[in-house]
Formats: C-alpha cells, sequence, structure tokens
C-alpha cells in the first residue's frame, strides 16, 4: 500500500480517500509492431505502475493533482475538452469522455495521481494511466467494466486525445496482466493465455536509453499505414486477407516482389514477427530458454533492418547486452526510435550486466544507462 499517495490525498482535499487503484505499465517481450496489424504479442505486466488515490465529488467536477508534474488540473464531466497535446491530464479526460460517452454513471472524484512507470522510454506509461484512471471512474461510479472492454475503452481514448493509433496491446496488459506471467494476445480474437515465466534462475532487466521515444511524433502512424498498402498490395493475389496477420511466410516469399521495397520490408517484418512470437511461446513452454533468447535477438534484428524504428543508442544498448555471458537474448521493446531494451538476463549475471552494459553505453552515446530488474507483475487492481 503506497501510504505517501494517501497522505498526500489528505493534505490536499482535507480528508482520506475512499479507495486507491493501480494499473501498471509493460515490457514486450517479442511481437513489436504486430498488434494493430491483428498479430501476436507476448508482453508481461512489470513492477513500475500509476496508483490513484480518490474520493467521489457530490458535483460533476473532477480535479486530479499529479505527484509527477506537481500541478493540479480540473475539468467538469458535462463539458470534457482535450488540454494542450502531451499534457498528461488528457489521459483522464479520454477515458472519462469515452466512459460518458457509452453512458456510464460517472461521478466527480478528487484525485491523486502517482506514477513510477518511467515516461516515454517504451513501458506504457499512458496505458497505465488510462487503466487506472478507469478503474477509478468504475469504482467512484458504483459499476464495474469487464477487463477487455475496459482495454479497449482506453485503447479509445488514446485513439481520441493522445492521437496515437496504438494496437490494443498496452491497455490489454495493464488490464489483465499475471504476476509470474507473460500473456499470448491474440489481438484480432482477443484471446489469451497466460504463459509461466521462469521462476529462477532467469530476470527480465530493462535498459533505458534515456532517449525519450515520442511515440506521437514519430513515425509510428507512418508504419501502420505503410502496413496498410502492404496488405493492399497482396490482397491483389490473396483476395481473403484483411490483414498481414492473415499472410504466412511461403505466401509472402511467393508475392513479396509485387511490393515496392519499403512496403516489402515492412510486411517482411510483421509476417515474421508473428511467427517469431508463437515459436517463442512453444520455446518457453518447453522450457527452452536458450531458444527464446535466440528469438528475441532475430525480433531487434528486423525491428532495426526491416521495420527500421530501432536508432543507434537503441542498437548500441542491444549490441553490448548480447557480449555479457549470460545474457540469452536482447532486443528493443516497445514502438522505438528511443525508449528501452528488454534482455533476458541469468540472475547471476544481472549486477555484471548493469556494470558491463552501462560502461559500453556510455562510452559509445555519452549517456548515462538506467536499469530497472523487473518481475511479471498483476494487472489493474484495487487496493483500497
Amino acid at each position: 500500500m503506497d501510504t505517501d499517495i494517501q497522505q498526500k490525498f489528505t493534505e490536499l482535499y482535507d480528508t482520506p480517500p475512499v479507495f486507491v487503484v493501480r494499473a501498471p505499465g509493460r515490457v514486450n517481450l517479442i511481437g513489436e509492431h504486430t498488434d494493430y496489424n491483428d498479430g501476436f504479442v507476448f508482453p508481461a505486466a512489470i513492477n513500475f505502475d500509476v496508483t490513484i488515490a480518490g474520493a467521489p465529488r457530490q458535483d460533476d467536477q473532477v480535479r486530479a493533482y499529479s505527484t509527477r508534474y506537481l500541478v493540479s488540473d480540473t475539468f467538469t464531466l458535462s463539458d470534457i475538452q482535450e488540454r494542450e497535446k502531451g499534457h498528461w491530464s488528457n489521459f483522464i479526460r479520454g477515458v472519462a469522455h469515452v466512459l460518458r460517452s457509452e453512458g456510464y454513471p460517472l461521478k466527480g472524484m478528487n484525485l491523486v495521481v502517482h506514477g513510477t512507470v518511467p515516461i516515454a522510454s517504451g513501458l506504457s506509461s499512458s496505458a497505465a494511466m488510462e487503466i487506472a484512471s478507469c478503474l477509478a471512474f468504475e469504482t467512484a461510479g458504483g459499476f464495474a467494466i469487464d477487463p477487455v472492454q475496459r482495454a479497449l475503452y482506453c485503447q479509445r481514448a488514446e485513439h481520441a486525445f493522445a492521437k496515437v493509433k496504438c494496437g490494443i496491446m498496452d491497455q490489454f496488459i495493464s488490464s489483465l496482466g499475471r504476476a509470474g506471467h507473460a500473456l499470448l494476445i491474440d489481438t484480432r480474437s482477443r484471446e489469451y493465455e497466460a504463459v509461466p515465466l521462469p521462476a529462477q534462475r532467469v530476470s527480465l532487466v530493462i535498459g533505458d536509453t534515456g532517449l525519450p521515444r515520442g511515440l506521437g511524433a514519430s513515425k509510428y502512424n507512418e508504419r501502420r499505414t505503410e502496413c496498410e498498402s502492404a496488405v493492399e498490395i497482396l490482397k491483389r493475389s490473396l483476395p481473403g486477407i484483411t490483414a498481414l496477420r492473415d499472410v504466412d511466410e511461403e505466401s509472402f516469399a511467393r508475392y513479396a516482389d509485387q511490393m515496392p521495397e519499403t512496403i516489402r520490408k515492412r510486411a517482411r517484418h510483421v509476417i515474421t514477427e508473428n511467427a517469431r512470437v508463437l515459436k517463442s511461446v512453444a520455446a518457453l513452454k518447453a522450457g527452452d530458454i536458450a531458444q527464446f533468447g535466440q528469438l528475441m535477438n532475430a525480433s531487434h534484428d528486423s525491428l532495426r533492418d526491416d521495420y527500421e524504428v530501432s536508432c543507434r543508442e537503441l542498437d548500441v544498448m542491444v549490441e553490448a547486452a548480447r557480449q555479457v555471458e549470460g545474457v540469452f537474448g536482447a532486443r528493443m521493446t516497445g514502438a522505438g526510435f528511443g525508449g528501452c531494451t528488454v534482455s533476458l538476463v541469468a540472475d547471476k549475471a544481472v549486477e555484471n550486466f548493469k556494470k558491463i552494459v552501462g560502461a559500453a553505453y556510455l562510452k559509445e552515446t555519452g549517456r548515462e544507462a538506467k536499469f530497472y530488474v523487473c518481475q511479471a507483475s498483476e494487472g489493474a487492481s484495487r487496493i483500497l
């Protein structure tokens, strides 16, 4: 229980909070840029989250204080307007807008928002904020939303108020994560399977490049359009397809030369990445950590060369990680253009990993790296 956030709430509003809810960030182990192509992803919720302390109000005002930015923001549920682009409260406003449009009985609230998910690092601080906000509105309003539906509402909120055409993965894992497991998610059917991660001997080590990843300003939406173009071209030969998810590697090889080089490269990444996700889950179930790590490596190489969403900082960190004894695999994680890497590291090698990779990264880039040793954590929950 986070007593600091409760104390801050009491200090600001002269009464203790009625509830405290939380939602985690995530690290995607493999399956990058597949979610908006109806494909497969394999993320885990992590032990960094957004926590919200709250209490209902008697009017339709929502007043939220951010411990990260040390400012308050206020809006009314009867007139929900966007703030300037990038403003932290847009995530709360966007969720309120979607829930109100769906007819849920929203109540005004006093809130204190506390986040430990690093911002702009590709660890889904925005999805954690959205899912936690949704759970706060549910709790204050006395209603409950199915966790999958909650993720879909929060995805809509990000599209509408953050102007990022994200896939469903980030909100899905924040809402539905399971401690000690990663989630194999079929983003088309929304079916999912919790797959146990190795309980001993290995850790997930996230390396933060310190290079902010501005997703909305990145080429994310451009990549999405390129994938849609690939589908339109492939439909001429494969009329039954609706997304790159529907194209297997054999069919792609047969018709790849119909596409311009850039479009072909984008499609090749998505199609081979979907195959890698399924192979990596099979490897994990079989206890073959080495094979899982090799697939992580192949994923990064494809993101770097075919999808072109890596950058020098990510590549330097990944290459340094692969040289450390005890590292099974390393790749960029998240949308790219900065942010973080994820490495599968033997427990006994973690301290050495941080020392060696940190020194190599500083030497090559002049930047200080941060490392987070993570555990796969539970999804959104009420803790008070």
